[in-house]
């Protein structure tokens, strides 16, 4: 497999076939939280996919190396998400020093970004992919593969809340009925994003 092919069954399978918002169902507290304006939603998931490549970066040879060798694999979880806890913590320093005001905007939900499971997932995902394609005897799965995925799949998170942050002006807009209106409005939405990203797996 050539490094172009490879690319695009990446992004595919990371942006449109598995997007972990749409499809798996990772990462639904920021996705509602933060998409009530563009500028937000897409700071959000920026600032989430800078923590899923990271994350990837430090956890993939974290567990190759280091908890594989030890046969404490399965404490991954808990190392993992002391991994992700301190990069959050980084980038929310950091944002508050050099972006403050992308820092304002996000408020409360970007110490969530700690337990957003999407970030974790990410780091289990890999893994698992890479223990699959072992048992089968291919060796295609590596720390650049990995952190490729990490990058189209924070890209697919981005894609996904910025959608739907756009929908939300413009149903913001619209005179609904108060039975409907706010955030049943917002899920119906969400159910229709969902059906129409599922027609992926199906290709």
């Amino acid at each position: 497999m050539n490094f172009f092919t490879l690319l695009v069954a990446v992004l595919v399978s990371a942006v449109f076939v598995n997007n972990f918002i749409l499809v798996q169902f990772l990462g639904i507290c920021p996705f509602l939280g933060v998409s009530k304006k563009t500028s937000s939603a897409f700071g959000m998931g920026m600032a989430v996919t800078v923590v899923m490549v990271l994350a990837t970066l430090v956890t993939y040879p974290l567990y190759q190396f280091v908890l594989v060798p030890l046969n404490i694999a399965y404490l991954e979880i808990i190392f993992f998400i002391f991994v992700i806890a301190a990069l959050v913590q980084m980038l929310e320093k950091i944002l508050q020093k050099f972006i403050p005001s992308l820092y304002s905007t996000m408020g409360i939900y970007l110490p969530l970004i700690t337990t957003n499971c999407a970030i974790l997932g990410v780091a289990e995902l890999v893994i698992d992919e890479a223990q699959m394609l072992k048992a089968l005897g291919i060796a295609s799965m590596n720390l650049g593969v990995a952190l490729l995925y990490a990058v189209f799949a924070g890209l697919g998170f981005t894609l996904a809340i910025v959608i739907m942050s756009g929908l939300r002006e413009k149903m913001d807009k619209l005179r609904l009925p108060k039975a409907i209106a706010g955030a049943p409005i917002t899920m119906i939405a969400a159910c229709f994003m969902a059906m129409a990203f599922y027609v992926f797996t199906l290709i």
